[in-house]
């Protein structure tokens, strides 16, 4: 890929997605550049990937190709009114945070521009992200599929209506930090009964990747997995119906419908 791909924020999402697409040997480093308040990031950013980097936003906006606002919601208008007359005329416009709409990015700029709305998450940091995006009807197919091309560097990525966006943050977006608790609550149960914390945390994690595996690489419904499992008198299906009894699945689906809400008030 020739584009020069710039990011104004170079927080942990930003240095995923800079390592990403390092790491696929797509792009240079020269072709990189990131913008940071911080002096103390910008250094940290340029010694751990050796791209270009700056504290003016300006400099990043007029020279990219691709231009990702890896920085939060309530940030996005004032880092637009800041950048919007420096953009080059094609450049296509990556937003990463929760709530910030394609609609928004084209009234924020005032003029039409390629948009694209998207949701990495943390894993993205290990090469194991799962992204949505959504772009507008500026954005070309070729286009898209280069954004494809890029997301893919640091995990899966799914092309997605923007109706759909605000329902990421609940299942992909937000969904580690209810799985770390799941972990942590399974570890706990290992520790009770006489494991190391440190053993409890290996077995306890080995298992979700491995479930969460299993429903990747074979395709099989979740419940079909779940039953295989669950012999019948067994311990595991005993497991289960507590889980059932204590509300596990209405839990979690609460839990999403309180992100979805939210995610919808940032917008």
């Amino acid at each position: 890929m020739s584009k020069r791909i710039g990011f104004i924020g170079a927080g942990k999402m930003a240095q995923a997605i800079i390592g990403g697409i390092l790491k696929s040997n797509n792009v240079a480093p020269e072709q990189l550049m990131a913008s940071a308040v911080s002096k103390e990031t910008v250094d940290h950013v340029k010694k751990r990937f050796a791209i270009q980097v700056t504290t003016e936003n300006k400099q990043v906006a007029e020279q990219a190709d691709i231009l990702f606002l890896a920085i939060k919601p309530d940030l996005h208008f004032h880092i637009i009114e800041e950048i919007k007359d420096w953009v080059k005329p094609n450049a296509i416009i990556i937003t990463i945070a929760a709530g910030i709409s394609l609609q928004f990015l084209e009234e924020s700029f005032a003029r039409k521009i390629k948009a694209v709305r998207s949701m990495p998450n943390t894993p993205s940091l290990i090469g194991e992200g799962m992204s949505a995006i959504s772009a507008n009807d500026a954005v070309t197919e070729d286009e898209l599929g280069k954004i494809v091309q890029i997301f893919s560097c640091f995990g899966k990525v799914e092309v997605l209506n923007e109706k759909l966006m605000d329902a990421i943050p609940a299942i992909s977006g937000s969904s580690p930090a209810y799985v770390y608790m799941f972990i942590e609550a399974l570890a706990d149960g290992g520790v009770k009964n006489g494991l190391t914390r440190k053993q409890a945390y290996t077995l306890a994690a080995q298992a979700v990747l491995g479930a969460a595996k299993m429903v990747l690489d074979t395709g099989k419904h979740p419940g079909e997995l779940k039953d295989e499992v669950c012999t019948p008198g067994g311990a595991t299906i005993e497991a289960v119906a507590e889980l059932e009894k204590t509300g596990f699945r209405a839990a979690v689906l609460s839990a999403m419908e309180s992100c979805y809400q939210k995610t919808k008030s940032l917008s």
